[in-house]
């Protein structure tokens, strides 16, 4: 087994070396498990990189759930050392910002998927309730992204002038407020519309509106918005 302590993408036919495909047929012609193989080059000791990207794909839930995941549930996966752990991470990272900068380019209701996988990105993996928030300019492009608050999330444990306050200084126009469901249920509870409501008003008696409420998962992101909450 010594010998295959780093058995990588070298070792495959050439027709079958993912990034000779991607150059001779671009990236679409490779399928999930060939990219990620590209993205870690090698494998462990007794697993080849191909093996060991299928593995981390069926593992995680395919490539969406593994661009969803946290650094500690990377940590987890034996034979992950800290290098292919910050290659993922670093390609994760750069999914974020791009869909950042979209959305600050570009209206951000004009483009409701986007928001969705930036939300799924920013909070789909966490393993704890994070609530945040969107705040937008007149136009309504985004300005920050801010994670307010942690733990369980209620009435009580969100605090409507920490909203406020921070939608003053971003001089926030609208904001979309967003929370995961580490559960994996994107349903909006009784608490989840009385916690909205409650901050629809406080926001509304600085002139700021409340365009919709995501209520994200690993897999989806729910809109009150759409299903008449708002």
């Amino acid at each position: 087994m010594d010998g295959l302590l780093a058995v990588g993408l070298k070792s495959l036919p050439n027709d079958a070396r993912p990034r000779e495909k991607l150059l001779a047929r671009g990236p679409s012609a490779l399928s999930d498990v060939e990219l990620l193989a590209l993205l870690l080059r090698t494998g462990i000791r007794g697993k080849h990189v191909v093996q060991l990207a299928q593995e981390l794909l069926e593992h995680f839930g395919g490539m969406a759930g593994l661009l969803h995941t946290s650094a500690e549930a990377l940590r987890q996966v034996k034979g992950l050392g800290p290098a292919k752990r910050a290659e993922v991470l670093a390609v994760l990272e750069l999914a974020r910002r791009a869909l950042t900068q979209r959305l600050q380019e570009k209206t951000l209701m004009e483009n409701p998927q986007a928001v969705r996988e930036y939300l799924q990105l920013q909070l789909g993996g966490r393993q704890h309730e994070v609530f945040a928030v969107l705040f937008l300019d007149s136009q309504n492009r985004l300005v920050a992204l801010e994670e307010l608050f942690r733990g369980t999330l209620t009435q009580t444990s969100v605090y409507p002038r920490e909203v406020v306050l921070r939608a003053l200084h971003h001089h926030a126009a609208a904001v979309v407020l967003a929370h995961n469901h580490p559960s994996g249920t994107a349903l909006p509870s009784r608490a989840d519309e009385a916690l909205t409501a409650t901050l629809k008003s406080a926001l509304a008696l600085v002139d700021v509106r409340v365009l919709d409420h995501f209520i994200v998962t690993r897999n989806h992101a729910a809109s009150m918005a759409e299903m008449g909450l708002i």
